[in-house]
């Protein structure tokens, strides 16, 4: 199904019949991405005195009980209520179906940008120069979502284990520069926009949410970060427009498949 669309003053097609999932499918008992050490996230046949939910032991049909961690175990997108005292739901966070959005690709390294605590000789980070480098001269239209893929990218950010390879996080400037832009909807391919051990501080989620000693700030109530995607090296750097996907989780975070769709201007 093909559409037309109206963004920035400029009409562009969008064909809904190719969209490209950047989620992590969650393989349940199965290899898995995985942050902090929290166990897997595993899936059995429920099961009491009289039924088995396995037609593979018999019983009518498959009936499974799941346990997982959605901030550890996969793809999942997250609201402000992840670093507040107020309880916010991601359900009742994300409003938005279909965001203009802009992927760019960054290859983190050294900086003498910020970051609390302070930065280590074996941090990698995303700074602003990196973002400025890609998104100087993009309209601020496109950039309501921003998706970043980051260097080197492979199959292994499929089932990488962060204890014991660690991921690249963004410095203040850099997650300043991306509040500066307008972004609501940040999506990246870590398992955290922060170092995974910061002593609790978060700095790069504060302030992207612009939360201060875990206070809600209602202008921020919408914005949404979605962690450990994975976009394919042949999906090229560019605008999209962006379905992000969850489940109705009354609860800071969801599970989430995000589905960008390549647009042409007409």
């Amino acid at each position: 199904m093909k559409a037309i669309i109206d963004l920035d003053s400029k009409k562009f097609q969008v064909d809904f019949s190719k969209g490209e999932d950047v989620s992590i499918p969650l393989n349940f008992n199965g290899n898995q991405p995985n942050t902090y050490d929290v166990p897997k996230a595993n899936a059995k046949p429920y099961s009491d005195n009289n039924f088995i939910g396995d037609t593979r032991k018999g019983g009518p049909c498959n009936f499974e009980t799941f346990n997982l961690t959605p901030h550890c175990n996969g793809t999942h997108t997250e609201c402000i209520g992840h670093i507040t005292e107020k309880r916010i739901s991601i359900i009742e966070s994300l409003k938005e179906e279909f965001v203009p959005s802009f992927l760019i690709t960054i290859n983190p390294g050294k900086t003498i940008e910020n970051y609390v605590p302070k930065l280590i000789p074996e941090d990698l980070v995303i700074s602003k120069q990196n973002l400025k480098d890609k998104l100087e001269n993009i309209s601020s239209t496109f950039l309501k979502a921003l998706i970043i893929r980051t260097t080197p990218n492979d199959e292994h950010k499929k089932t990488r284990d962060y204890m014991k390879t660690p991921s690249c996080f963004f410095t203040i400037e850099a997650m300043d520069y991306i509040v500066s832009l307008g972004v609501k909807h940040l999506l990246v391919d870590m398992p955290s926009v922060d170092r995974l051990f910061d002593d609790g501080i978060l700095t790069a989620h504060n302030k992207f949410w612009e939360t201060e000693e875990k206070k809600l700030n209602n202008n921020s109530k919408h914005k949404t970060i979605t962690e450990m995607i994975f976009v394919p090296n042949n999906i090229l750097d560019g605008k999209y427009l962006l379905n992000l996907q969850i489940a109705p989780f009354v609860s800071d975070a969801s599970p989430s498949r995000p589905i960008i769709y390549h647009i042409n201007e007409l």
